[in-house]
């Protein structure tokens, strides 16, 4: 209820190399106290990289087409982050992920 978390498309069977989390809107927590909580108990976080090209400079003077106002891409862009995820974690590694989330979720 507090974040939207991704999904595999059916029949598929991904392989991620990171792990989507976004914020979901209304919450009493920003991105940035999340992903510092997450960071200071040894959950690395990064930014989703993209977002909006739009809004990167280095996008500015290209020409482009847009469609509708991108308030979904800005969303994203404003309130996602993710995880690394590698085929080593194991249970004990997953389950420290999860608990960490849980107890900072529950001061929500």
């Amino acid at each position: 209820e507090k974040l939207i978390l991704p999904k595999p498309t059916n029949n598929s069977n991904p392989s991620w190399f990171g792990f989507l989390i976004t914020i979901r809107e209304g919450q009493d927590f920003t991105r940035t106290d999340f992903a510092n909580f997450l960071n200071k108990n040894n959950i690395h976080t990064r930014n989703l990289f993209a977002g909006n090209l739009l809004k990167q400079p280095a996008f500015m003077d290209i020409e482009h087409r847009l469609v509708g106002d991108l308030k979904n891409t800005d969303y994203i862009m404003n309130n996602t982050i993710f995880i690394g995820i590698y085929p080593g974690l194991g249970e004990p590694e997953l389950n420290f992920v999860i608990d960490t989330i849980d107890k900072y979720l529950s001061d929500f």
